[in-house]
């Protein structure tokens, strides 16, 4: 598996949006994602990799520029380099130098299940990091789903909805369970919503596998 700063690195270089801008700030992507999983290591921060780079460690998908991690409010402040751009209840955006991390807070009750039980080991380049399971991954794309759509963003629910399908196409899973757990943490319309839209995705994977 690349290193988290090579996949960093490539999700900038190849966005489009980011060609003609300075990137003379690359360089140093290297060591600052190194020294942020030192802190991480030596402060003994129960920190846990979600997003982009997790999703990347287990299927070929989008690119992406900055790093997501679930942390307790008590972690997040045994870490004063992160400086706080943003903050709400279940969120922060912090910067770590050049480098962009988003936080997922352990105070939203789901986010605090998944930081204890959807762990696992997972190596990029040198490093072995605790990153989420495949089942966890699940959990947090239907999780913002229905979010998303009310919110209009089409565009980031097709993202979200694609990389559950190419998940649940290299990694077949039992959603039963999954739809039980959002139940405590979803409205029902919700539920019904995703459950919809993972039928959906079980008919293209069908549609795939049968060619």
């Amino acid at each position: 598996m690349l290193a988290i700063s090579e996949i960093v690195k490539n999700g900038i270089i190849f966005d489009m949006k980011n060609w003609g801008n300075d990137q003379s700030g690359i360089g140093n992507l290297s060591e600052n994602i190194d020294r942020l999983f030192a802190l991480l290591q030596e402060r003994e921060i129960n920190y846990l990799l979600v997003g982009g780079v997790a999703l990347l460690s287990y299927v070929d998908g989008r690119n992406t520029q900055d790093i997501d991690l679930i942390l307790s409010h008590k972690d997040l402040s045994a870490i004063p380099e992160l400086a706080i751009a943003d903050k709400n209840q279940n969120f922060a955006r912090a910067n770590f130098d050049n480098l962009q991390v988003d936080i997922l807070l352990t105070q939203n009750l789901l986010f605090k299940y998944i930081a204890k039980n959807c762990t696992t080991l997972r190596q990029f380049g040198d490093l072995n990091i605790r990153c989420v399971t495949v089942e966890g991954l699940l959990i947090l794309k239907l999780y913002a789903l229905p979010s998303l759509y009310r919110q209009n963003k089409f565009d980031r629910a097709s993202i979200y909805e694609n990389d559950i399908l190419l998940l649940l196409l290299k990694y077949p899973t039992e959603l039963e369970p999954i739809w039980k757990l959002l139940q405590k943490h979803l409205l029902p319309s919700d539920i019904l919503e995703i459950q919809e839209i993972t039928s959906d995705i079980q008919k293209r994977i069908k549609r795939f596998q049968n060619r």
